[in-house]
């Protein structure tokens, strides 16, 4: 397997745990404040980030960079995403709530065929099969009832999946740092706008989950960015299933939420997803 593909890989694995301990934070916070809010502070936070290790000029390196356009456009159908993403968590757990955002993953392969045109190969189909055959087994998702949370969740799954083939396709025009700027510049306008209705005083608790919100989120933005300018999407997108063993993590540490034997079964198979993708790509580098 070659070695940008591989470091792809790992870099992708490592912002998926990274967004999942994220979604946990928001979870807790999104009990009190509300999304725009979170939001808002989130990306306060990812921009003083940014500033700091890339310096003053790059401002002007993001205004004048060709990729502003389809990052706007992308901030907009994150935007859309999180919006649907959080406010389902109001009444989801956090498990049940990553399984149908599993969707993103077919989503994405399936655009980058006409949008990127790669080659999806046998085994990346696969992959990213018996991937989503490993988060419903998980999850036990037939019986989940049928309810407005739920499609929120899947619409947030349509709108990752489309940004993410956009952010393959201008992540060769610009370096990570000016698109994290870039995005997180056009979040704190949209936000900011709507802080005056939502504004909630938080208390010493909200402040620090809002500063590790934003930290967190920076790291695997950054992880996430980088990740996909090393590989092709119908090559990392199988790896997103990951994060459900994060999510089962999480939502038994910090609420609970204990996994059934079922959860174990499901596992397996989402290893064995990455499995596929792990050995065909070698195989690909030998040939």
């Amino acid at each position: 397997m070659k070695t940008t593909v591989g470091l792809g890989i790992l870099l992708t694995s490592l912002s998926y745990f990274l967004f999942t301990l994220h979604d946990g934070l928001i979870k807790l916070l999104v009990e009190t404040t509300a999304v725009w809010q979170i939001l808002f502070f989130r990306s306060v936070v990812i921009l003083i980030g940014c500033l700091v290790f890339g310096g003053p000029s790059l401002v002007r390196e993001a205004a004048a960079s060709p990729v502003v356009k389809p990052m706007m456009l992308r901030s907009l159908l994150l935007l859309g995403a999180w919006l649907c993403y959080y406010n389902a968590a109001k009444e989801m757990q956090l498990a049940e709530l990553t399984t149908l955002y599993y969707a993103a993953p077919i989503v994405a392969t399936v655009l980058a065929v006409p949008v990127l045109r790669e080659q999806v190969t046998l085994p990346r189909w696969t992959a990213v099969a018996v991937g989503f055959v490993g988060v419903l087994v998980a999850t036990n998702l037939t019986s989940l009832n049928l309810r407005p949370p739920v499609y929120l969740a899947l619409l947030a799954a349509f709108f990752w999946g489309l940004s993410t083939v956009l952010l393959r396709k201008t992540s060769m025009n610009a370096r990570t740092l000016v698109q994290m700027i870039i995005t997180n510049g056009f979040f704190l306008i949209l936000t900011g706008t709507m802080l005056i209705q939502v504004w909630h005083s938080p208390n010493l608790v909200e402040l620090a989950l809002s500063l590790g919100t934003g930290i967190v989120g920076g790291i695997g933005q950054l992880a996430f960015f980088e990740g996909m300018r090393k590989a092709p999407i119908s090559v990392l997108a199988p790896f997103e299933y990951t994060s459900l063993a994060w999510a089962f993590a999480l939502g038994y540490a910090i609420w609970g939420d204990l996994p059934t034997p079922n959860v174990f079964f499901g596992a397996a198979l989402i290893c064995g997803a990455g499995l596929i993708i792990i050995f065909s790509e070698r195989a690909r580098s030998r040939r």
